[in-house]
């Protein structure tokens, strides 16, 4: 019997990586969509490097919102504040096995995340 490997999206879902606060953020956000109602907090602590030692996030919103956050958690650990904007929607999208239609929202918003984090880092 051949085993598969899990959809990203799916096991994201199922399983998601960070999820919570982290008290103590040097950097909290909070981006919304206002289409569809998804919301996504990121929160993320720096090491005396300037990298994200630690991240956590919360999303009120759909499975691919969720897993979304999720790989956001992973993608920003030891990225520093330029190594942010290697991050972007597409890259987000492929990552989760790339997104339908009606999921790139998801992408979009922790995209957006990932801008104002950058953001209120500086």
């Amino acid at each position: 019997m051949t085993e598969t490997m899990p959809n990203p999206l799916d096991d994201h879902f199922r399983h998601p990586r960070n999820a919570g606060v982290l008290e103590g953020a040097d950097v909290a956000v909070r981006v919304d969509n206002p289409v569809c109602g998804d919301i996504l907090h990121l929160y993320l602590t720096r090491d005396s490097g300037g990298r994200v030692e630690a991240c956590k996030f919360q999303v009120y919103g759909c499975p691919a919102a969720i897993a979304a956050g999720s790989l956001l958690t992973e993608l920003l650990e030891g990225q520093s504040a330029d190594d942010l904007q290697s991050i972007t929607q597409e890259s987000i999208s492929t990552a989760l096995g790339g997104l339908g239609t009606d999921q790139v929202h998801a992408a979009l918003l922790a995209f957006d995340a990932v801008q104002a984090a950058a953001q209120k880092w500086k």
